[in-house]
């Protein structure tokens, strides 16, 4: 297939004779988009135009020209992903609106998380009412997998942070910084592991940062604006004295 060698055994060829996929294409009750290439050698044109006429409106058809069957030429591969995209948001509306609707909602500055009941862990977050984002846990801890970590976002936070004061810094001092890029990894450590920790027994947080500065300047000015990255808000708000209050919302 498209040049790829397939081993299939004879029950993979007796379940493709009973599907009846004309029954299942017609009664889906989703708008369909056929790409077809008319000189594809792997998938002849009357399959693609049978897929389309057993499909219900709303459908559409889009001719590839000269387009192969894996959409090889990256020209054909933006081509496609453009159309689809474009074509897709007319269907998209109602399940954006949907999603919204059964979410959280956050007010300006303020972020909401809330369960979505998918899993044990799921999470929908809300910020300002702009941004959507998930939380989950991996598999491994109970999860699904199917959104960053707490842990994850406070060093997406951090690091973030970092990135956007180095550029502040190098924007304000004239620095050719092209780039910067902050890695970041947590772990717990052992606290008599540790000679700058307060905590002398049990295990402490642990955040290891890697910066990487790209741009034309001296190795004095990289260190300088890679030290500039600890006075970031978030890096100082979590090395000062942090007051956390919870309070639980009157029920009804």
């Amino acid at each position: 297939m498209a040049g790829r060698p397939f081993r299939i055994q004879k029950q993979f060829l007796d379940d493709i004779e009973v599907q009846k996929l004309e029954d299942e294409i017609g009664n889906m009750k989703k708008a369909l988009l056929v790409f077809h290439s008319p000189i594809d050698q792997t998938v002849g044109v009357e399959n693609a135009g049978a897929i389309f006429q057993a499909a219900k409106h709303p459908k559409s058809f889009v001719s590839l020209d000269d387009a192969d069957h894996l959409l090889s030429k990256r020209s054909d591969a933006a081509y496609v992903a453009d159309v689809i995209a474009a074509w897709a948001a007319r269907y998209t509306d109602d399940i954006e609106e949907a999603t919204t609707a059964s979410g959280p909602s956050a007010a300006p500055g303020t972020v909401v998380v809330q369960e979505t009941g998918e899993g044990r862990f799921a999470n929908a977050i809300s910020v300002g009412g702009v941004h959507d984002l998930r939380a989950d846990e991996p598999v491994t801890y109970g999860g699904n997998d199917t959104g960053p970590t707490p842990y994850d976002y406070l060093l997406a936070g951090l690091g973030a942070c970092k990135s956007m004061t180095m550029r502040m810094y190098a924007e304000r001092k004239g620095i050719a910084l092209e780039r910067a890029t902050v890695s970041l990894s947590h772990s717990k450590i052992h606290a008599e592991d540790c000679a700058e920790c307060e905590t002398e027994t049990g295990k402490v947080d642990a955040i290891q940062i890697e910066i990487d500065i790209a741009g034309d300047m001296d190795e004095e000015t990289r260190q300088r604006v890679a030290e500039i990255a600890d006075m970031c808000p978030v890096h100082k708000a979590l090395h000062g004295e942090i007051r956390i209050e919870s309070r639980l919302k009157n029920g009804v």
